[in-house]
């Protein structure tokens, strides 16, 4: 085997196409390993545990490949590179003859088309000039960049409430408009129901919970992880709920959000308090409803029934072996936080301690996370990091649980059972004392296929539930002392 690695200084391409093409590579002949990134510090990291030597300069804005392989593999890989990522980057053909060429700016885009919301997915230093540039097109604007900076955050806001229209983001991961789902969204009936989110994964599993019980939404409008912060005020969120309020198809608003500032949240329920439509809260925290409770009390509020929520018990039945911890890998934020939230009441721990040795060895980790996903897609989309983790930490004796999530829906990974089931094998054929459980987030109508995806890592050694809140208590159980 020989290794190949190229710095490319200053060639920028986006993180998915990346992605797709270290995919590409790696899955050619007598490759061993295959990463195509920008230079970030999280991929160089990543780089060096691969085993690959990246020169000490490389910087963000350098594009480095690396490729093991044998020779002639590695030649037929370096003659493929260019060609890969010109043909992962070209747009889609529509295959109309006469289509015009794409528009150059968010102005002339919104000018061709009958339009009421820009999308967009730029690196966040550089997103506020198009979002201008919608704002003034007379567009609600939907930010799926993350790394925006605040201030720029509080100007697009401003600016879009003198204009009568919503910022959903920045960081706004998920929306449905009009049933049109945008970003990470899930296939969901129609229904009474409208959604005030400032948590996209945690907007997705209420979403999901709902349709199993068969009510659906109005809309899902994003407003951003950042919106209740004491910053930012709840700038979008009011606009969003007045927004709901006024629609006659909403019978019933959900504000989601992780833990929001007091005086935010204070300031939210006074203005739901003086709305025509009923508010239900939906903050997984300390002294606050779970995800799945609020599910449920909104059931209640539309006089409907409460299902069981759907669960898949692996065959194997691991003993929970004493001193061992719990080790939550997420690929979302306000899932891992509900997680954390559960386990940090039901083990007593220091609301104030952080880490795992604050916390008896167990720990939660959000591979979402803003330092995660620098110069890398979502680990929704790129499960490369949070695969690693799962073989890091069944390595270690002292990981007693696993617990991950898995995120459905249009725009997440087609098929995360194919990498992750094959990973929690391997994880429980070495140890087979280690407990897996997984919270899955979807619905039979995803395109990956929720009952299918479920099969495949329940017969991998997962224990796998539809409620993260199910799922996180059940790993509780699987801890020694714990009880069910």
């Amino acid at each position: 085997m020989s290794d190949w690695v190229e710095v490319r200084p200053g060639s920028y391409h986006d993180s998915v196409t990346l992605m797709r093409v270290s995919r590409s590579l790696s899955e050619r002949p007598d490759v061993a390993a295959a990463m195509v990134a920008m230079g970030t510090e999280l991929n160089r990291e990543m780089l060096a545990r691969m085993g690959f030597g990246v020169p000490a300069d490389t910087g963000p804005d350098d594009l480095v490949v690396a490729v093991r392989a044998e020779s002639e593999a590695l030649d037929r890989a370096r003659d493929a590179l260019d060609g890969l990522l010109r043909e992962a980057s070209r747009p889609a053909d529509t295959g109309v003859p006469g289509t015009m060429a794409p528009p150059r700016t968010t102005a002339s885009a919104a000018a061709r088309a009958d339009a009421t919301v820009a999308l967009l997915s730029v690196p966040g230093p550089h997103v506020f000039p198009e979002a201008m540039d919608a704002l003034d097109a007379g567009l609600n604007v939907m930010i799926f960049s993350d790394n925006v900076p605040l201030a720029q955050e509080i100007l697009l806001k401003e600016a879009a409430a003198r204009r009568g229209l919503i910022v959903m983001g920045p960081d706004c991961g998920t929306a449905v408009i009009g049933g049109a789902g945008l970003g990470f969204a899930n296939a969901v009936r129609p229904g009474p129901v409208g959604m005030v989110a400032a948590s996209g994964t945690g907007a997705q599993q209420l979403m999901c919970l709902l349709d199993e019980a068969d009510v659906g939404v109005s809309h899902v409008l994003g407003v951003g992880g950042r919106d209740l912060s004491p910053e930012v005020s709840g700038r979008s969120a009011l606009a969003a709920l007045a927004a709901l309020d006024a629609d006659p198809a909403t019978e019933l608003i959900v504000l989601v959000s992780k833990p929001p500032a007091p005086q935010v949240a204070d300031l939210i329920r006074e203005a739901a308090r003086r709305l025509d439509t009923p508010v239900v809260f939906a903050l997984p925290a300390a002294g606050e409803d779970d995800l799945t409770a609020a599910a449920e009390k909104t059931l209640k509020a539309l006089r409907r029934t409460v299902p069981e929520w759907p669960r898949w018990k692996a065959a194997r039945r691991p003993a929970p072996v004493a001193g061992r911890a719990l080790r939550g890998l997420f690929a979302g934020g306000t899932l891992r936080d509900e997680a954390e939230s559960i386990a940090r009441d039901a083990l007593g721990w220091d609301l104030a301690a952080r880490g795992a040795d604050a916390a008896g060895g167990h720990r939660f980790t959000d591979f979402g996370d803003d330092a995660y996903t620098r110069g890398r897609a979502h680990p929704m989309i790129d499960p490369a990091l949070r695969l690693e983790a799962v073989r890091a930490e069944a390595g270690d004796a002292g990981c007693g649980v696993l617990l991950l999530d898995v995120v459905l829906g249009h725009g997440a990974e087609p098929d995360p059972a194919a990498s992750l089931a094959p990973a929690i094998a391997d994880a429980v054929r070495d140890r087979p004392d280690l407990g897996v459980v997984v919270s899955l987030c979807g619905t039979p109508a995803d395109p990956q296929d929720r009952d299918r995806q479920a099969a495949a890592l329940c017969e991998a050694g997962a224990d796998v539930f539809a409620s993260n809140a199910q799922a996180a208590r059940h790993a509780l159980s699987m801890v020694e002392g714990m009880s069910g």
